[in-house]
């Protein structure tokens, strides 16, 4: 693949001049992948990379945690948006290369989407350069489906997809939503699941959730439903009963102090209009991970 980028004070924090890295001196590289095959109740996640990248021009680069405008620590470079083929499947294929071209030169790659389908294609570089690989997933849905409606690589069913590998691990935070479909998987798969239930948020422990991630290569996909749908309106299927960001916050950083964090996705924005509100807390999201992953 031939790799191209956008210019710096058009990609993520809008960065010019003498703040922005080269793609080559960059450890991060955006990725705007957007993906929108099998939404099932709202649609407009394919705006949803281009609306990250816009708000987060309005992110302040100085960040509070470490005292420091952490982007500085670690440099960022922005991917134009890949063509891709509408269907999931093929397209999956377009991402995979993506990734393995970020991971091929060293770089920490972070996914805008687009819907949830896309996870199963960007962890693939990384389940075959791991031997065990650890998931770390933020959302209202389990997403543990073997298809849905007609669908094998539906939004719906993402960490199934992503589970048929067998040595990717998944801990997923903020479950609000399963199916009964979803449960005799679940339950014959207890070695490799862990969920912490958005029911049982008030008895959660920190500890636990770091200790369920473990310290090995840790690859974090967030569901912007995993968010309250108080916060987070714009996305497809908003659920109450969620995260809020401090406690989101506090996952992340635990987290990144023990594991080693080797890539990451965004994905179900679906911009709204009058909500900017929404689309810097994806961007803002999107610069904590990379501080938390890069300069911790």
């Amino acid at each position: 693949m031939s790799v191209k980028f956008l210019a710096p004070q058009d990609g993520f924090l809008g960065l010019s001049g003498k703040d922005a890295a080269t793609p080559q001196d960059a450890k991060a590289w955006i990725i705007p992948f957007g993906l929108e095959a099998s939404v099932s109740y709202g649609s407009g996640t394919a705006a949803g990379p281009d609306a990250m990248l816009t708000a987060s021009h309005q992110v302040e680069l100085f960040d509070e945690v470490f005292w420091s405008e952490t982007f500085r620590n670690y440099g960022v470079a922005t991917m134009k948006p890949l063509p891709h083929p509408s269907e999931v499947e093929p397209a999956l294929s377009v991402l995979e290369e993506a990734v393995q071209d970020a991971l091929d030169q060293g770089k920490f790659p972070l996914v805008f989407g687009g819907e949830h389908s896309l996870t199963p294609g960007a962890i693939r570089p990384f389940v075959a350069a791991h031997e065990t690989l650890t998931i770390l997933q933020f959302d209202a849905h389990a997403d543990l489906r073997n298809g849905y409606d007609g669908e094998h690589y539906s939004h719906a069913a993402a960490m199934r997809r992503c589970l048929d590998h067998d040595n990717v691990r998944l801990v997923s935070v903020g479950i609000r939503n399963i199916s009964a479909e979803e449960i005799p998987f679940l339950e014959e798969n207890k070695d490799r699941i862990e969920i912490f239930w958005g029911k049982d948020q008030k008895s959660w422990k920190l500890d636990d959730i770091v200790a369920a991630v473990g310290t090995g290569p840790t690859y974090i996909t967030f569901d912007i439903d995993g968010f309250d749908s108080s916060l987070m309106p714009a996305t497809g299927t908003p659920e109450p009963g969620g995260l809020f960001w401090n406690e989101t916050m506090e996952i992340i950083a635990a987290v990144s102090k023990s594991a080693n964090i080797v890539g990451a996705d965004i994905v179900e924005l679906a911009p709204q209009e009058g909500l900017h509100g929404c689309d810097f807390i994806a961007a803002k999201l999107a610069y904590k991970i990379l501080n938390y992953a890069l300069s911790s």
